[in-house]
């Protein structure tokens, strides 16, 4: 499954355009506290393990976006955007969207 932030697939035509897809991740507790703190805080390397904890938040999402999207019969997912929600002041939601496609075959010569 190719996932991009990009409209597009490079050498590659969209031959359909399947739906919205969105995944999420939702930290609680000591993990979410380290994100916001992460967030609210210049630099990001003041606060351990904030890099960590953000990347497992974005392939959790991006997890649950591509298990939908195979369900749809796609083979990827475009113009993916990501965005989060400090709920409390001890719950983070990392939030995942994109398009799911179908590609056409072959690919695009160059």
């Amino acid at each position: 499954m190719i996932v991009t932030t990009t409209q597009t697939v490079e050498n590659r035509s969209i031959d359909e355009y399947l739906g919205l897809v969105a995944g999420q991740s939702i930290w609680e507790e000591k993990m979410a506290k380290e994100i916001i703190t992460g967030i609210a805080t210049a630099p990001t390397e003041a606060v351990p393990g904030y890099k960590d904890h953000m990347t497992q938040a974005r392939l959790a999402a991006i997890a649950e976006m591509k298990t939908k999207a195979e369900k749809m019969g796609a083979d990827a997912i475009v113009a993916i955007a990501f965005d989060h929600l400090v709920m409390h002041d001890d719950m983070l939601m990392l939030f995942a969207s994109g398009t799911a496609v179908k590609l056409a075959d072959p690919p695009l010569s160059m």
